[in-house]
């Protein structure tokens, strides 16, 4: 079976898999965990922020720092097809007592300016403007990279307007490799960012939330209510740390299969792409088709893919999906009808 659903889906290789196994353990709400704390050291290095934080996911990462950075009855501004507004179950009013502003981006980008004039004003009325939430890369715009120039134009929106900036960086790895702009260089722009390990980098559990240290000291406690307090939590941060140290470069072979799958299915009579939405190692396309059925007789020939309502579908490629798996996929594709 070629799984094509989410880069979410991979196996801890046997190398890692050995990390986990022999990692050193301590009681993590305690502090005393040793790989825990190595993973946070490691992630402290690779943003250049002062503090970092373990967590259970990304949504979880991305719901700490929205209650970290704001207060009750206060808004946030994110892309509307962001995962925050599209996948988190409206986590920032029922979590923070938050409303947001969500604004239409291109490919994933919101516009300095936009977001600048959707700041409220200071008035009886309305809800105070506190946070901007940016997504990198963007999964539902197909993987696309936001960028630096852009990030930095926001940060400034957000310096000038005493905003925070926060960055869901689940796949910001992704981000790095394929535009040269170092994970560091990325959270220099913004307050805090989040990122999973999970995803490409193929760890079975985990992300990490990293900001300065007032910041993290309230996201812990908020963690702890949340019930995201992990003990013996070394164990799967020997995977994160795995991952970070090793899967990092190989991934523009995901990228690299991804743009290949969609230069070849965009051939195809009944798929449309918007080819400057493929990016990194998503691909999203539109078909005439029925999408449904789509998925169902792809399955059956042995390649698992989603779909979006009727006409829209997505593929993930990852670290195990090789080459070779991309092709036979090609082909399958290949011989639905028209």
């Amino acid at each position: 079976m070629i799984d094509l659903r989410s880069d979410t889906v991979t196996k801890p290789s046997p190398e890692m898999r050995e990390a986990m196994a022999n990692a050193e353990v301590g009681d993590d709400v305690w502090g005393d965990d040793p790989t825990v704390n190595l993973l946070q050291d490691k992630c402290k290095e690779l943003t250049g922020k002062p503090a970092a934080l373990f967590v259970t996911s990304g949504c979880m990462g991305n719901q700490l720092a929205i209650k970290s950075h704001t207060n009750p009855a206060e808004e946030v501004i994110a892309e509307w097809d962001s995962h925050i507004v599209k996948y988190e179950i409206a986590g920032p009013s029922f979590i923070s007592g938050v409303q947001v502003m969500p604004l239409k981006g291109t490919h994933g980008v919101m516009d300095a300016g936009e977001i600048e004039a959707h700041i409220r004003p200071d008035w009886y009325h309305y809800p105070k403007t506190s946070l901007v939430c940016i997504e990198n890369t963007h999964n539902r715009a197909g993987g696309t990279v936001y960028p630096l120039n852009e990030i930095k134009s926001v940060s400034k929106v957000c310096r000038n307007n005493n905003l925070k900036l926060h960055l869901d960086g689940a796949r910001i790895f992704n981000a790095s490799v394929e535009s040269g702009v170092s994970v560091k260089e990325y959270a220099s722009q913004v307050d805090s960012i989040t990122f999973c390990f999970s995803k490409g980098l193929g760890a079975p559990i985990g992300s990490i939330l990293c900001g300065d240290e007032e910041f993290i000291t309230r996201a812990h406690k908020y963690r702890k209510i949340l019930g995201g307090g992990m003990r013996q939590a070394g164990i799967i941060a020997a995977g994160a740390l795995y991952a970070v140290e090793n899967n990092v470069t190989r991934l523009m072979e995901d990228h690299k299969n991804a743009k290949h799958f969609a230069e070849e299915i965009s051939k195809l009579p009944y798929v449309v792409i918007d080819m400057e939405s493929v990016q990194t190692n998503i691909v999203i396309f539109n078909t005439t088709k029925d999408a449904n059925r789509i998925r169902e007789v792809l399955e059956g020939k042995g390649v698992v893919v989603t779909n979006d309502g009727k006409d829209k579908m997505r593929v993930v490629f990852h670290m195990d999906v090789s080459a070779e798996q991309t092709d036979q996929a090609i082909e399958i594709f290949k011989t639905l009808k028209a």
